[in-house]
């Protein structure tokens, strides 16, 4: 049953003025980047749906599998009349999964991505006609205002395929936290958490053999051409992908393969040969780092499932009665995950911009 609320509605202008700043602000900085969540207009959220399938993407296969065989016991620990709400839905392509055990009496999906936000909540309401469900547009890196139908609810959150990593910690830590607010006290939140492995396993899924990685990364400057009046010649760029072993991360970047000059709204850059445009962080943890990571978000691990080969784990964790934002608590967990990566990878961890 797909439902739709005026008052729960977030409508951006065709023009989005974060998009705007974040780009503009990334290429004026040294070294340039640009956040990774600006990849996903349309035509970004279809080629990240084609990565999932590929054979090196193991992601989002080893996390369908994982769900598929802890979804009962994730039900069990969350009890009954729980409303899902889903941060960056999607495809919601694993979402049957969770709906299926769970039996949500409301499902919300959150997305950046309006018209792939309702066609995928329209699948869903045909796969599950008696669920209400209320798609909300908006960015959940902020605090949003749930529809008002599932007020009184209890609330699981769900935010799958190790998101999260793209973060920073600091930025991670933010996020948990105002996904604690946007869901309130009492909730849970089941994390998808990519683990550390061997590179020979990482660069291959962020640098695929097909090249659609490399499409998606570059469709981030057709999108910056289209919408904010740009003249990057993409032509003059290509997908690089490094393992970044001292901050335990996949780095994705755009290099200029010339010297090149454009412009981009109100702005004038150049960029010579070699230079590149940071476009995304895929952080990796250890099993103890996560943890730490979820408590210093507000969260409390309750249960924690991987596969047999280690590569993935899904946490359940319960919204904590001291989450208000208290900077003597979020300095020493913070600490804390940095004591923890030292002793897993020899400080690995990146805490850049913590104080």
């Amino acid at each position: 049953m797909l439902l739709y609320q005026n008052d729960q509605s977030v409508c951006f202008a065709k023009v989005d003025p974060a998009f705007r700043r974040d780009v503009l602000n990334g290429l004026a900085s040294r070294p340039r980047t640009i956040p990774a969540r600006w990849f996903y207009d349309r035509a970004g959220s279809e080629l990240f749906e084609a990565i999932t399938a590929l054979p090196e993407y193991y992601v989002a296969r080893t996390e369908r599998a994982l769900l598929c065989s802890v979804a009962d016991e994730v039900a069990a620990l969350a009890g009954p009349g729980r409303a899902i709400v889903e941060f960056g839905s999607g495809s919601c392509a694993k979402t049957p999964i969770l709906l299926s055990a769970v039996k949500p009496p409301a499902y919300v999906p959150i997305d950046i991505a309006k018209d792939f936000l309702w066609e995928s909540a329209e699948r869903l309401s045909q796969l599950f006609p008696d669920m209400p469900l209320y798609p909300v547009e908006g960015d959940f890196a902020r605090a949003l205002r749930l529809p008002s139908a599932i007020e009184g609810m209890p609330r699981l959150g769900f935010f799958p395929g190790s998101t999260i990593g793209n973060l920073l910690v600091p930025e991670a830590v933010d996020l948990l936290r105002t996904m604690a607010t946007t869901l309130g006290s009492g909730s849970m939140l089941l994390v998808g958490i990519d683990r550390i492995k061997d590179p020979s396993i990482l660069l291959p899924a962020y640098n695929d053999a097909q090249g659609v990685t490399a499409v998606f990364n570059l469709n981030l400057l057709h999108r910056i051409n289209r919408e904010l009046r740009g003249s990057v010649p993409v032509d003059a760029f290509r997908h690089v992908t490094l393992w970044n072993d001292d901050e335990a991360r996949i780095e994705m970047h755009l290099e200029a393969t010339r010297d090149v000059d454009f412009e981009i709204a109100d702005g004038c850059f150049s960029m010579t040969r070699g230079e590149t445009i940071h476009t995304e962080n895929s952080l990796k943890y250890g099993p103890r780092d996560a943890r730490v990571l979820l408590r210093a978000g507000g969260w409390s691990p309750v249960a924690e499932w991987g596969d047999q080969e280690e590569l993935f784990s899904l946490i359940l964790a319960t919204a904590g009665p001291d989450h208000p934002h208290r900077a003597s608590t979020n300095k020493s967990m913070l600490s804390r995950i940095m004591e923890s990566c030292n002793q897993a990878r020899g400080s690995n961890c990146n805490l850049e911009g913590a104080h």
